[in-house]
């Protein structure tokens, strides 16, 4: 399946093609896993940085002075900002701009994790119209020639949709664009994503690029979701777990080809590998990028047979030699499996989201969230 009709995506004055975004994952979407994807596609596509806080970043806290570091083959550098402070937001904004950190912004309003929500903060914020207001206020109007676009859910649950209103607001304010995942917060990453409501969102704000996001995990998923809703690109997350390569599937696709990856194990391997090694060489150290890599051996190795003593063996790791050992022992000549290109990472289903008290009582009102709110988590 091609998708004849896509034209670049344009976030401000940087044109993107294929129209499509890898999306912001804490803990995964860090320098060399974006190298991968980037070398996977030819460098085609935007690569989002993981979630940055904006307390952090106006701190200067070392871990995440770290996670803003760029390749420099990475243009556009894309910082995804998470903040619920306009103050702050404007200040983190600021800073990217004099000390010319990043090429785009993004505003992240998607997370729907209980420990962020029951703050205020994620997808529970644009509930609250006029708070979503200041923020992207002082974002855009501290941004300078920087292009400013935003990330968020449906809502917070079927009873307490925002989705319209806040991308009527980011127009208002001078958004580039905005990526709607089309879930709310109450379903996490459960069910079937609302690509009817990114439709809805396209039709209400045409005058930006609309993105959207939800249940893609092959490259044909990609152009589908474009053809049934018009939307003007889409956002990959959990379909690249594991699957770096899915970036030049979707090359192939919107370029007109048909020859998808199919990789035996032994070229998942030799991937697996190379992301260890990146890791390593990122983190200054070869044990330290392995023990982080260990996170993504079942995303690389689903539907492989491989056994569950050795799956053990292989998440418990500690250099790149015995990660080596270890795959070396497998048959590495097995064919990529029936139904490995479909759902990996979190699924978890309907959960009911933790509010601050009174927070659904007034939408607009002015509402201050709690510092608090801006803890070291990602997703949306």
């Amino acid at each position: 399946m091609t998708n004849d009709a896509a034209t670049p995506l344009q976030i401000g004055p940087h044109t993107v093609w294929p129209p499509v975004v890898l999306a912001p994952m804490a803990g995964i979407t860090n320098a060399p896993f974006r190298t991968l994807c980037r070398e996977f596609s030819g460098g085609k596509g935007l690569f989002v940085s993981e979630m940055i806080t904006t307390r952090a970043l106006v701190e200067r806290d070392a871990k995440t002075m770290r996670l803003i570091h760029f390749d420099g083959t990475e243009k556009p550098r894309s910082i995804q900002l998470y903040g619920v402070d306009p103050v702050t937001v404007g200040k983190a904004v600021r800073m990217i701009v004099d000390e010319d950190l990043a090429d785009h912004i993004d505003l992240n309003f998607g997370c729907p994790v209980p420990k962020v929500t029951r703050k205020g903060g994620g997808s529970a914020l644009p509930y609250k119209r006029n708070l979503l207001r200041s923020i992207l206020r002082e974002a855009v109007g501290n941004a300078g020639s920087l292009p400013v676009t935003i990330k968020m859910r449906k809502g917070i649950d079927d009873d307490h949709i925002t989705f319209l209103d806040a991308g009527r607001i980011a127009v208002e304010e001078g958004v580039t664009a905005v990526a709607l995942h089309g879930r709310t917060a109450a379903q996490h990453y459960g069910g079937t994503a609302d690509w009817e409501a990114i439709a809805r969102l396209k039709e209400a704000v045409p005058e930006i690029p609309v993105l959207g996001n939800g249940d893609i995990w092959s490259a044909d998923d990609a152009v589908r979701m474009m053809r049934e809703t018009g939307c003007d690109g889409v956002v990959v997350g959990r379909g690249c777990l594991g699957r770096p390569w899915l970036f030049g599937d979707l090359v192939t696709a919107f370029e007109g080809g048909d020859a998808f990856t199919a990789p035996t194990l032994r070229e998942v391997a030799r991937v697996m590998l190379r992301h260890a090694t990146l890791l390593g060489e990122w983190l200054e150290s070869e044990e330290r990028g392995v023990i982080d890599f260990r996170k993504h051996v079942a995303w690389y190795t689903k539907g492989f047979s491989i056994g569950s003593d050795m799956r053990k063996k292989l998440a418990i790791t500690s250099s790149l030699d015995e990660l080596d050992a270890h795959l070396s022992e497998l048959d590495l000549d097995q064919s990529w499996p029936v139904g490995a290109d479909g759902p990996r990472g979190r699924t978890s289903g309907r959960n009911r989201v933790v509010l601050p008290d009174g927070w659904l009582d007034d939408p607009y009102d002015c509402a201050a969230v709690s510092a608090d709110a801006e803890l070291d988590t990602s997703g949306g």
